[in-house]
């Protein structure tokens, strides 16, 4: 059962890290993008990055599993909690940073019943300064992106 466990925790980690990655890999392009074009770019990762998305909590609850199986007195026991500390710490980026922002930059966008709900949670971002935003965005990312790469490597030594 835990190498099971190990390989689906893997699995979910690789899932919760591709978006992020593949948004932290557009920066530099997108870094250059006007304003009108950076804003007209925004909305098309609604809903595909969402529904990603939805691995980062699975792969938590995963990881935490893996953590509670694994023997305390082993390297894999403290692999694994830095692995689930990189993921707690990867979808609190999100909430804190990103999902904000993203709730922004889908305002006025023709959004269905759950995304309605999905991205009225939490605070809002404002329009104050565009390259604010867009700077919190696009770096919220990369740390995310950083810290699944974190989680995946941790978890990939910790197999036994």
């Amino acid at each position: 059962m835990l190498d099971a466990l190990q390989a689906l925790s893997m699995m979910l980690v690789v899932l919760a890290l591709v978006p992020a990655l593949a948004h932290a890999l557009e920066l530099p392009g997108k870094m250059r993008l006007a304003k009108n074009v950076y804003f007209a770019v925004q909305p098309i990762y609604y809903p595909g990055f969402t529904i990603a998305g939805m691995s980062e909590p699975i792969a938590i609850v995963a990881t935490g599993g893996l953590l509670v199986l694994t023997p305390r007195a082993s390297t894999a026991f403290w692999l694994t909690l830095g692995a689930l500390l990189g993921m707690i710490g990867m979808h609190a980026i999100y909430w804190l940073f990103t999902h904000p922002v993203n709730s922004f930059w889908l305002r006025g966008e023709k959004l269905g019943s759950a995304g309605t709900g999905f991205f009225s949670l939490g605070p809002s971002s404002d329009a104050a300064d565009w390259r604010r935003l867009r700077d919190r965005w696009e770096y919220s990312h990369v740390a995310r992106a950083a810290l699944g790469f974190v989680s995946l490597v941790a978890l990939v030594i910790g197999k036994d």
